[in-house]
């Protein structure tokens, strides 16, 4: 918040000082200031609580540098920017930030509706009030002082709005062609004025043409559902319409999908009574041709993303269902479990659909990599990405190739095993050649060369086997053109392991260190130790091996035993004289 208030002050291309244009009219950016804050003030993360904040804080300012107070703190006093004094363009930004606050405080009840309806009410409010706002602009844009250009783009912001009051109302007629004017106006602006303006307005446009197609299309346009597809295979139209656009799709399918009653798959016909699986089984060729037509990678993985959720969403409605048909076999007592159920094969059908798209997205994840791992890094302090990467990719691969081999109701199905174990090769030997690319990296080229080895084996296996199932290698990836890198690879491998040994071999034998003498035992001779620059140098023994030394020298008093005392026999003769008076003069110190 406080990185926000900072850079208020250099938001817009208009600053809170007095604009005046050549032709001396009064002037707004009204497109350009407000996608400028709305990017730098939080919609780029789609907070307008934040944005909301910022629109506030900002009409504060206009008001005190204007001198255009409502009151003081002890009473309101409203007032209207009128055309008569209308004397600087900040007071036409005053009338734009109210109607940009109104709107993105629209946006967050938007976002909080989805689980408190009852905010619905004030959303259509706040909307109403941000139109308003809007036509007070226009109206104050149609005095001689505003040039023609700030006159059109407030029409085009009026129309803008007020075609979102009508959406939201689902006044799909009027909120036509409000949206219609509005995008008329920012053509025709686009086509008037530099290139960098242009790009501004054309984005605008692009934003409406969702909005367009989908009032069209309620209206009872049927054309209108195509358009609308295009535009999910493009990325066109998020935030709100992404959602809209979506419901709409899941709306159509659902009533064609009342005529729809069975599926064949593998020689079997399947009875389809879930709602829910009839709709995504409908809509499951529309997905694939969306997924192949997608214009770039992220809109593709987002396709993957919203067909594997679909998917897993089926998937637990059918699993329902079959907790209660077992419950009902249990009641009714029924013991042939022997041949799976319809609904038991049903869930099988779409479990193959989801491992299958898990391979094909991770698949394409792999081609996405293994494309820029061609490529040389411009960047050396930007990370590329490693064979690693495709590593852990084709790993999970194989382990939902391994889930699709254990599905119930396949098991004796000769012909899909062979196809699965077919395909596991396939990937086998692209795992196996990037694991050799990470050796080659580390200069293992012995272990490289081993692991491009097995990699002709894995392809040499598949042209065997694809040879009996009738060259099913269409959905694979091309095992010819693999084999031809592993051989280009090994070729290069066999030169930078040759170039890599005369590099070792131009150093003198009688240079290179042979024996393993730490180097604090050989500093008078130069040798050449490749360890010393190493994580492990050999510099010095360690621990060090004993040595001996001095010890402190043992006196022993040899002399005592030759040493002659002088005799204490007189002593000891009084002593035993003195009897009891001699003990009773000790005791009162007669004696001494």
């Amino acid at each position: 918040m406080a990185a926000d208030k900072q850079n208020e002050a250099k938001v817009s291309p208009v600053d809170e000082n007095k604009e005046n244009l050549p032709d001396g009219g009064l002037g707004l950016e009204i497109l350009q200031i407000i996608k400028e804050s709305q990017q730098q003030h939080g919609l780029r993360h789609g907070d307008y609580q934040r944005y909301r904040g910022y629109c506030s804080r900002r009409l504060r300012r206009l008001r005190k540098t204007l001198g255009f107070k409502m009151g003081n703190r002890h009473k309101y006093i409203g007032k209207k920017v009128t055309v008569e004094i209308l004397s600087d363009n900040r007071y036409l930004l005053l009338v734009l930030m109210e109607a940009e606050r109104a709107w993105s405080y629209a946006m967050q009840l938007k976002q909080e509706a989805n689980t408190e309806p009852r905010k619905r009410f004030h959303l259509l409010a706040r909307l109403r009030k941000a139109a308003k706002h809007s036509e007070k602009l226009e109206k104050l844009c149609e005095s001689p002082r505003v040039d023609a250009k700030t006159k059109l783009e407030a029409q085009a912001y009026t129309a803008y709005l007020s075609g979102m009051v009508e959406f939201e109302l689902q006044e799909w007629k009027r909120a036509m062609e409000a949206f219609n004017k509005c995008k008329t106006i920012y053509e025709k602006l686009a086509s008037a004025f530099t290139e960098e303006l242009a790009v501004l307005y054309r984005q605008r446009v692009d934003e409406i043409s969702p909005n367009i197609r989908y009032c069209a299309y309620n209206i009872g346009d049927q054309n209108a559902i195509n358009d609308l597809m295009q535009m999910r295979l493009t990325g066109g139209g998020g935030g709100m319409m992404a959602e809209k656009l979506e419901a709409l799709i899941t709306q159509a399918r659902t009533k064609q999908a009342a005529t729809m009653s069975e599926v064949e798959w593998r020689g079997r016909t399947v009875p389809v009574k879930i709602d829910k699986a009839r709709v995504f089984l409908l809509g499951l060729a529309d997905n694939e041709a969306a997924i192949a037509q997608a214009a770039n990678e992220e809109t593709k993985e987002h396709l993957y993303e919203t067909l594997l959720a679909e998917c897993r969403d089926t998937i637990q409605a059918v699993r329902e269902e079959l907790k209660s048909e077992a419950k009902q076999r249990e009641r009714s007592s029924d013991t042939d479990s022997g041949k799976v159920s319809n609904l038991q094969f049903l869930h099988s059908y779409l479990t193959y659909i989801k491992l299958c798209t898990l391979v094909k997205r991770n698949e394409s994840m792999a081609q996405t990599l293994h494309a820029k791992l061609k490529e040389t890094q411009s960047d050396e302090n930007k990370r590329g990405p490693r064979p690693q990467d495709l590593i852990r990719l084709y790993d999970i691969i194989l382990q939902s190739l391994a889930e699709l081999s254990t599905l119930q109701g396949l098991e004796d199905d000769h012909t899909f095993q062979k196809e699965v174990s077919l395909k596991m090769l396939v990937y086998k030997a692209y795992r196996c050649f990037f694991i050799a690319q990470s050796y080659v990296l580390v200069k293992k080229w012995s272990e490289a060369l081993v692991l491009y080895e097995r990699v002709l084996k894995y392809a040499k296996e598949v042209q065997s086997k694809a040879k009996s199932l009738n060259n099913r290698l269409k959905d694979l990836p091309d095992i010819q053109e693999l084999i031809a890198e592993v051989n280009a690879e090994k070729y290069s491998l066999q030169a930078a392991a040759i170039l890599d040994t005369d590099e070792t071999a131009e150093v003198p034998s009688q240079q290179l260190v042979k024996d393993n003498m730490p180097l604090c035992d050989r500093l008078e001779a130069f040798r050449l130790d490749p360890s010393l620059v190493g994580k492990q140098p050999n510099l010095v023994q360690f621990p060090p091996d004993f040595q001996p030394i001095p010890c402190k020298p043992l006196f022993f008093d040899l002399a005592l035993n030759h040493v002659t005392f002088p005799p204490l026999d007189e002593k000891v003769e009084q002593k035993g004289k003195g009897g009891l008076t001699g003990y009773i003069k000790g005791i009162f110190g007669f004696g001494s």
